[in-house]
């Protein structure tokens, strides 16, 4: 069995508050990947609450972004409507909440999961491929050490596209494969 894991695709990352050109440009491909997986995908939300600015994220990156219950907090549409379709389909879909940049609670599914059954590999997509997708891409590392981890170049994207360079190659260097590069 084979994983996805879609990192973040909410709007506030797309066309919101820390939206970039590259960040709409990987939704089609998102979507895509997530109509057409062979295997459980599990969807992370970047979680904040009104206190953000407050928090030590908050005060280094002081923009408020992905506030629970926001329509920036909100999966962009596309990827919603992908995800939805599975669903549908009785397909496995699971959505997570995160405060953090990478998931404990996702490593910790995903190694209960592999205990049952055992997981060929996780793929990774999504936002920010230098902050959220390389923090749970090396947390699953340690979680899964003998359990290929693999990050889609082509459908993640950086916070700048150095940004997003610089992250594939130190996962490159922490044995975490990259396809699609």
């Amino acid at each position: 069995m084979k994983v996805l894991v879609v990192i973040d695709m909410q709007n506030d990352f797309i066309d919101g508050a820390l939206g970039t050109p590259e960040a709409v440009g990987i939704v089609p491909g998102v979507a895509e990947k997530i109509r057409t997986w062979d295997g459980p995908v599990y969807a992370t939300q970047d979680t904040h609450f009104a206190d953000y600015l407050e928090t030590q994220e908050g005060r280094i990156l002081p923009v408020a972004h992905c506030i629970q219950g926001t329509a920036g907090w909100r999966v962009a549409p596309a990827v919603h409507e992908a995800l939805t379709e599975r669903a549908g389909r009785s397909l496995s879909v699971l959505y997570l909440t995160k405060s953090t940049f990478g998931s404990r609670d996702l490593a910790q599914q995903l190694l209960e999961l592999h205990r049952e059954t055992p997981i060929e590999a996780v793929e990774l997509a999504g936002l920010c491929t230098d902050i959220c997708v390389i923090s749970n891409a090396l947390v699953l590392k340690a979680f899964l050490p003998e359990v290929p981890i693999r990050v889609d170049a082509a459908c993640c994207a950086g916070v700048s596209p150095a940004g997003h360079k610089n992250a594939l190659e130190a996962m490159k260097m922490c044995q975490i494969g990259i396809v699609n590069e």
